[in-house]
């Protein structure tokens, strides 16, 4: 039976007890009554407890049942009435504080897409999204949700990404743009073509992970639950203590009745939920509770660079046109409109840069994609060629070592060059300086090669580089930490990234763009594009294990008060009863604290905020 349906029964045997003593007089049937239901729930938490004892997890109601069992043995059977009321009561407030906390999470189950409408010769043909494959043309109409990842070929429109990455502002997109399925369209209709398949796409991968988020406790609610085992065996000596003093077997009721180890094993997991909850709404999934303690307490961040610290798509660096009657708009303008008709990460990032400089797109006949090498099509009657040097005509021009590019020749005349370079992230300078603030330790792990990772450390403000490494060395480097400097966090996005997040006692997956190996093997993923999430984290995580920390303690220093004053025999069993469970209700109350932020913004964040929004 669940909780809430206890309670309701509860709640109509009193009306019916009540009815007995107060209306028809007799007292003696509303003893009976509540005694049958006190013994019968009592006996029903016995068995609870022990299949929780049996589960490896510490079983702490023994005081609840023997408190229940007190007050019915001395004839204090409203006492024991209320104890059930308030008990069952707590038990309903955490699955309801519980089903709220993870309310974000379990939303992405509801919101599934299911259907595609797939462009085809004879027109549009709607099919299940399992039947979407890469490379398909699909078409999006308005208000609809995107059913798989891809990239707009055709149309503009603002995109509400909330569920899955938790910014509240739509995202204009337009061609040449990513967009990740779940997303919800907006008032226009768009063509997109399929770069996943439906199961591998961010959303099936969200929801996996939301199946595999299951309720497991952390360290610190371990420790909540030690804590019961002291305070149980006290309990029961300081009413030992008042029934062998006052020789009243009432007495010992009397303490039990105040002696709730609720808030050790209500407050800690709520807060921690909650916690869990707070770090969704922000856009990050945290799978389990115990992940929370690591990253309040870590001591050690080693990044990944490309991808993570940088924005791992390459962008055009600079237009360098090779004759002086030929500008930089021109080349782009030629090159774009070409790549236009191309799905290549490079032509993508050409495209995307002509729009933002507003540049505009000439039409193309005669496209041809030529495997390896590049793409041609005809602008007003020339070809144009755009790709490796060995594929345009003309003067074959030299190209720097280490850097990326693409050449474009008009008719047999090479006019020049585009050159491409993976960007740092913005964010990355403030993110590395936050964490250093918590005392943490800061490291670049890469593959890539010495010079390259350490223009891109300098940059973000990184002291301790290791390049050129291999998986198997990443995850040397992180089992090798010292004790001093774990908890060690390890954060990238990639598929080689996936065993050194495995390894760390934390491991972040940069989720927006990330591998699915990554994100299925990292214990958080990071839903948004931002890198700031990761010191915004570690901030809901200390924000939660102070909350969860005070719960604990308020609960143990309100009931040791009140077991103390109960042991003189200032409380009645009655109003013992109200007072015990009243703590309990403010514990989770407390707990649920941790769903929201209680740490006003610095002048300095302030700042960074207002530097952020206006770049």
């Amino acid at each position: 039976m669940k909780h809430s349906q206890k309670l309701i029964s509860i709640f109509v045997v009193a009306i019916i007890a009540l009815l007995l003593e107060f209306g028809f007089h007799h007292p003696l049937w509303a003893q009976i009554l509540i005694t049958l239901v006190g013994a019968i729930l009592a006996f029903s938490m016995f068995v609870e407890m022990v299949r929780t004892l049996m589960s490896g997890k510490y079983g702490v109601d023994l005081l609840a049942i023997t408190a229940i069992i007190a007050t019915l043995a001395v004839g204090q059977y409203w006492a024991a009435m209320i104890i059930l009321l308030m008990l069952v009561g707590g038990d309903t407030l955490e699955d309801y504080a519980s089903h709220r906390a993870d309310r974000e999470l379990k939303a992405l189950l509801d919101n599934s897409p299911q259907i595609a409408h797939r462009l085809e010769k004879e027109g549009t043909v709607d099919i299940d999204v399992a039947e979407v494959r890469v490379g398909d043309h699909l078409l999006v109409k308005p208000k609809e949700l995107i059913p798989t990842d891809g990239h707009l070929v055709k149309g503009t429109s603002l995109f509400d990404e909330s569920s899955l990455t938790g910014e509240s502002r739509p995202v204009e997109k337009s061609t040449g743009d990513s967009v990740m399925s779940g997303s919800l369209n907006g008032d226009a209709a768009v063509e997109l073509q399929a770069d996943k398949e439906s199961k591998d796409s961010q959303y099936q991968r969200l929801i996996a992970l939301v199946r595999e988020s299951e309720s497991k406790p952390a360290h610190f609610v371990r420790m909540a639950d030690r804590y019961a085992v002291p305070f149980t065996l006290a309990a029961y000596v300081i009413a030992g203590i008042a029934w062998f003093i006052t020789k009243d077997p009432v007495r010992f009721a009397e303490v039990l009745v105040v002696a709730s180890p609720c808030p050790l094993i209500l407050a800690a997991p709520v807060a921690l939920v909650a916690g869990m909850s707070r770090a969704s709404r922000n856009g990050i999934v945290v799978k389990t509770g115990d992940v929370l303690e690591k990253l309040s307490t870590a001591r050690t961040f080693a990044f990944d660079k490309t991808g993570t610290l940088t924005h791992g798509t390459l962008r055009v660096a600079d237009v360098t046109p090779s004759q002086t009657d030929w500008d930089e708009k021109t080349l782009v303008q030629y090159a774009a409109s070409v790549e236009n008709n191309s799905s290549h990460i490079l032509g993508r990032s050409m495209v995307q840069y002509a729009a933002q400089r507003k540049i505009k797109l000439l039409s193309t006949t005669d496209v041809e994609e030529v495997t390896g090498k590049g793409i041609q099509a005809t602008v007003d009657g020339q070809t144009v060629k755009v790709g490796k040097a060995s594929f345009v005509a003309g003067t074959t021009p030299e190209v720097k070592q280490a850097q990326t590019a693409v050449f474009v020749s008009v008719g047999a005349q090479y006019i020049g060059q585009i050159n491409f370079t993976d960007q740092l992230r913005h964010e990355a300078p403030q993110t590395m300086e936050a964490l250093k603030q918590h005392q943490a330790r800061v490291l670049m792990l890469t593959g890539d090669h010495q010079g390259t990772a350490e223009k891109i450390a300098a940059q973000a403000k990184i002291d301790e580089v290791h390049a050129g490494l291999l998986p198997e060395e990443k995850i040397a480097l992180i089992e090798q930490e010292p004790k001093d400097h774990r908890p060690v966090v390890m954060v990238g996005d990639g598929v080689n990234d996936a065993p050194a997040l495995a390894a760390a006692d934390v491991g972040i997956a940069m989720g927006a763009h990330g591998a699915t190996a990554a994100s299925e093997t990292a214990s958080v993923v990071i839903l948004k594009d931002d890198l700031s999430r990761v010191e915004k984290a570690v901030e809901i995580s200390s924000d939660t294990m102070k909350v969860a920390r005070q719960s604990v303690l308020i609960g143990i220093a309100i009931c040791t008060g009140l077991m103390l004053i109960a042991s003189f025999g200032f409380l009645p069993t009655l109003v013992g009863a109200l007072c015990q469970e009243v703590v309990d209700t403010v514990s989770i109350l407390w707990a649920l604290r941790a769903r929201n932020s209680h740490n006003k913004p610095s002048q300095k964040n302030l700042q960074g905020n207002i530097n952020q929004a206006q770049s």
